[in-house]
């Protein structure tokens, strides 16, 4: 059986009265609690007349009731859509009607938006969860039995589908099968070195790759616990570190961790692993973090489609900048534009191969085979190098790649050199039109306003920078704001850029 669900069952504790989650009023759900709560709702869905195969979307707050329904899917072998709780008519219109669910789970504010969308997608079933784990799925599900025989899957079956962010045209919904998760979670969890006895603190969002799979996987498959937040709060993990093992959060996480007088070595002396991804960590955090904490960070490199690609060694050098090495089972490769090889350190297109990568777009095959080559790798849309101990860096995503006057620019690394400047908190480097160039290279600056002495300029930071690149690399404009648009895993929004500054 295939199933991913009895993978990770077959990892639980023998004591199933073990705690896996923690929450934040020191209520625990055992292990024994999740199986006989997943069986109930899995009992429940088949009471629905779903059958196999059938979707499930949910939009819902991060409670351990919202895990337990994404297990209890994997049990009854449907397939789950996690939606973003900020997601408001227009996306979900078009998630229903694309996806076509049998069953839509919402919160109860929702609701009654979530019966006029159902009924014009044709959803038959609507069910509520609140943010404290109550709701008519809870209710409808009491009555059911705890008792539940897995439904048998292959391992090419359809487990989820995450609609990803997509920067033009409409959300692509990312097939991942049980095969593609479970590949996964067996390496992480061994390369990571989770253990029974570690401690998650998970503050991350669960309709995300790095919260509902990377985090919680491996927990379940170590039989380890986790502190089961509804959010990050630096207050609260300031409190809670002491009592972990393991900590995950996306850059932003641990930039607000240092921008705490309270965050001393102390406190997180008993960490054996801090793990950052979702986006870039800048070298000025993942050095500052390294003094203050003691610890260095381990970055990481993956998408949506499919799961996590490469980590930095848990033993041996976590190199800053860099994302690490393939993980087991995954083959990177780097190739230019016409697909040839590139051996050195020259910037490439990164493609990846191997049991963790999605099995394509749901009801789009012609996208499919447009970011698939021919014999089988996955063009990612990202660019990157790798040097001569076979580390890879990540340079940005070919559709920032920035061509100024027929050569190219790589944001990050003007953006790295910016942020280095004393009075600069980020950057973020775009192109925009230009008629003379194509694109002008512009810098999108946020000043720390604490800064001691004069803030930085426009003429100082081109001054500071025409020292140091090469002249077409240097930005023609600079302008500042007071923040980057980010998404939901702290990734900035450099196409909500480009629209923000079009005239620049």
């Amino acid at each position: 059986m295939s199933n991913l669900y009895t993978l990770l069952q077959a990892h639980f504790p023998k004591d199933a009265s073990k705690p896996c989650l923690i929450l934040p009023d020191r209520r625990v759900w055992s292990y024994r609690d999740i199986e006989r709560a997943s069986g109930r709702i899995a009992n429940l869905i088949e009471a629905l007349g779903l059958v196999p195969g059938d979707r499930i979307a949910v939009q819902v707050e991060k409670t351990p009731e919202a895990l337990v329904l994404y297990l209890a899917c994997l049990r009854a072998g449907m397939v789950f859509l996690p939606m973003n709780p900020a997601y408001q008519r227009h996306e979900l219109a078009y998630f229903l009607a694309d996806a076509k669910p049998g069953l839509f789970v919402c919160r109860p504010q929702m609701r009654a938006l979530a019966d006029q969308l159902a009924l014009a997608a044709g959803v038959a079933h609507v069910l509520d969860l609140d943010d404290d784990g109550r709701g008519s799925l809870i209710d409808a599900a009491a009555g059911q039995r705890d008792a539940y025989v897995d439904v048998a899957r292959n391992g090419g079956d359809l487990a989820c589908i995450l609609y990803t962010s997509g920067t033009t045209g409409r959300s692509k919904g990312a097939m991942l099968s049980h095969r593609n998760l479970a590949a996964n979670a067996r390496v992480l969890s061994a390369t990571w070195r989770f253990r029974p006895d570690d401690v998650l603190l998970h503050m991350l969002p669960i309709f995300h790759v790095h919260g509902l799979f990377v985090a919680s996987h491996c927990v379940l498959m170590s039989g380890s616990a986790m502190f089961f937040e509804p959010k990050f709060d630096v207050g609260r993990a300031l409190q809670l570190l002491p009592q972990a093992t393991v900590f995950m959060g996306v850059p932003t996480y641990y930039v607000r961790l240092l921008a705490e007088p309270g965050f001393k070595r102390d406190t997180s002396a008993g960490i054996r692993l801090f793990v950052s991804g979702s986006a870039p960590l800048s070298l000025e955090t993942f050095e500052e973090f390294k003094v203050r904490a003691g610890h260095t960070i381990l970055e990481r490199y993956g998408m949506t489609e499919g799961g996590m690609f490469t980590s930095n060694p848990y033993d041996g050098e976590r190199r800053g900048g860099s994302v690490g090495h393939p993980l087991p089972g995954t083959e990177v490769r780097i190739v230019d534009e016409q697909g040839g090889l590139i051996n050195d350190r020259r910037v490439g297109q990164i493609e990846v191969r191997g049991d963790n990568v999605f099995i394509g777009y749901w009801r789009m095959p012609e996208k499919t085979a447009e970011e698939f080559t021919p014999d089988g790798w996955f063009r990612t849309g990202d660019l990157g190098s790798r040097d001569a101990d076979g580390y890879i860096r990540i340079v940005g995503r070919s559709k920032d790649l920035i061509i100024t006057g027929g050569l190219n620019v790589y944001p990050k690394e003007i953006e790295e050199l910016i942020d280095a400047m004393p009075g600069v908190v980020e950057s973020a480097v775009i192109g925009l039109p230009d008629p003379d160039y194509g694109e002008a290279v512009t810098a999108v600056v946020i000043r720390r306003q604490d800064a001691q002495g004069d803030l930085p300029s426009e003429a100082g930071i081109i001054a500071q920078l025409k020292g140091t690149l090469a002249n077409f690399k240097v930005p023609k404009r600079v302008v500042f704001a007071t923040e980057l648009p980010r998404n939901a895993m702290g990734k900035v929004q450099k196409n909500l850029l480009r629209q923000q500054y079009p005239g620049t």
